[in-house]
């Protein structure tokens, strides 16, 4: 085993003075092909020889899935002739203990000790009883119904160490996996490390969201193998990697291969948004924003940039402005020193996670200080912007940038907060996401505030 195989292992079976398990849920959350069904197996194979479990459920969300970690388990079963000799037997010597029946595979030793394998569904769980180890592989496909229906089949184990409940699995990415809400509720609980009965392991970039993760963490090798450990094992090599990198999509090769996932929220916050007519109800063509302003840029997934200006007009109203929007990115240092040298701009914001970080280097390094807004800021400052328009204190030129882009807009969880979602958005919502970061900055340096008659 790799020593972060054996971490999870002995972190798992850790038992209390009584000699129970000391957690009674595991959480095993990596990036693809770095082992976890090893631990899995290693772990399986110790409850079925060496604790004395009698019944072993492994289920996984597709037959496939399930039936190629039983071939897996039986071909070290049969290469060890120390195992493969508890395997039952008839009286006359004949093996009985393997099941191949499809949908039906099973070990089970002369003992009467089995592990079996399943795949899940809305009800295929009920009938089992006293199940000592309960795997959900697979975990960010777990319908609840299934997960409902698996719960109570480990509540009647006659386990000496009493049951226990195994969760393995891969970041989520809302796009594709269905069911992944039972998987984000364990995760949570996990960070959180207030459940005493939760022991939960996780290998992942240390961001958010998909959206947060620079041009430069894609390329940082360092970083690839803090997250993936078989690299520094030898059996993945970076050149391998490499070729993924270009091969997949960006937002693939974070989610699989980093462990960047897109979760929902479990709170229902990320359908926090706001009404295209509420919108439209601030438009004012005849208001003209006044120095002094505040700026911010945002680059889309397809590398399209908007720049937008946020202060007060005459009234003393707010205002948003989009200066500019188009495709790439190489005229965006020079729009934003000329637009600098021109107006009495109090700073110029982005934000510090997504694919606006290249620039702002290019910015600082014309002389111009770019104020990157952290994850916890960025949420704060989504939240601003629907407050303004919910209260009416914002107003815009109708432009057609912003309007399509608020259309479209989707929104994704922060951890306590919500955030507009460039990957999951149906259009480009850069000038939407410019907006919300300058008018969050006018109002974090009171630009222009003035009393409205």
């Amino acid at each position: 085993m790799d020593p972060e195989q054996e971490l999870v292992l002995e972190g798992m079976l850790g038992l209390r003075e009584d000699g129970r398990w000391q957690t009674r849920e595991v959480g095993i959350n990596m990036p693809r092909q770095n082992g976890k069904g090893e631990i899995l197996i290693a772990r399986e194979l110790f409850g079925l020889f060496e604790l004395g479990e009698r019944l072993i459920i492994h289920t996984a969300h597709e037959f496939k899935t399930s039936a190629e970690h039983f071939n897996r388990l039986e071909a070290i079963v049969r290469d060890s002739p120390e195992l493969h000799a508890q395997v039952k037997r008839s009286p006359n010597g004949r093996i009985l203990g393997y099941r191949y029946s499809h949908g039906e595979e099973s070990i089970e030793l002369q003992n009467g000790a089995r592990i079996e394998f399943k795949t899940r569904t809305k009800s295929g769980m009920r009938g089992f009883a006293g199940v000592d180890l309960l795997v959900l592989d697979e975990a960010m496909i777990i319908s609840e119904a299934a997960h409902s229906s698996a719960m109570p089949i480990i509540r009647a184990s006659k386990a000496q160490r009493g049951p226990q409940l195994l969760y393995t699995g891969s970041a989520v990415d809302q796009e594709i996996h269905d069911h992944s809400m039972v998987w984000t509720r364990v995760r949570e609980r996990g960070i959180a490390g207030d459940d005493p009965d939760l022991t939960y392991f996780e290998w992942s970039i240390d961001v958010e969201h998909p959206d947060d993760v620079s041009d430069e963490m894609m390329l940082d090798q360092a970083l690839w193998q803090q997250v993936n450990f078989a690299i520094v094992r030898g059996r993945v090599t970076l050149e391998h990697m490499e070729w993924e990198r270009r091969s997949m999509s960006t937002r693939g090769f974070i989610i699989e291969l980093l462990g960047g996932g897109d979760y929902p929220a479990t709170d229902g916050s990320s359908d926090v948004l706001f009404s295209l007519d509420d919108w439209l109800a601030l438009e004012d063509p005849e208001s003209v924003v006044i120095d002094p302003v505040c700026l911010a840029f945002d680059v889309s997934p397809d590398r399209r940039t908007s720049i937008v200006a946020a202060g007060r007009n005459e009234q003393g109203h707010l205002h948003v402005e989009v200066i500019h929007s188009g495709a790439g990115t190489g005229w965006v240092t020079d729009r934003l020193t000329s637009l600098y040298a021109k107006h009495e701009v109090v700073e110029i914001v982005c934000d510090g996670y997504g694919p606006s970080a290249a620039i702002a280097r290019k910015v600082d390094e014309a002389g111009i200080t770019v104020h990157r807004l952290d994850a916890g800021q960025y949420g704060i400052a989504c939240g601003t912007f629907v407050d303004a328009i919910g209260e009416s204190t914002v107003r815009h030129l109708g432009q057609n940038e912003l309007t399509v882009a608020i259309r479209g807009a989707k929104a994704r969880p922060l951890v306590d907060r919500w955030a507009w979602s460039r990957t999951k958005s149906t259009v480009d919502i850069s000038p939407l996401v410019a907006s919300t970061l300058a008018l969050w900055s006018a109002l974090e340096n009171d630009v222009g505030e003035v009393t409205i008659f």
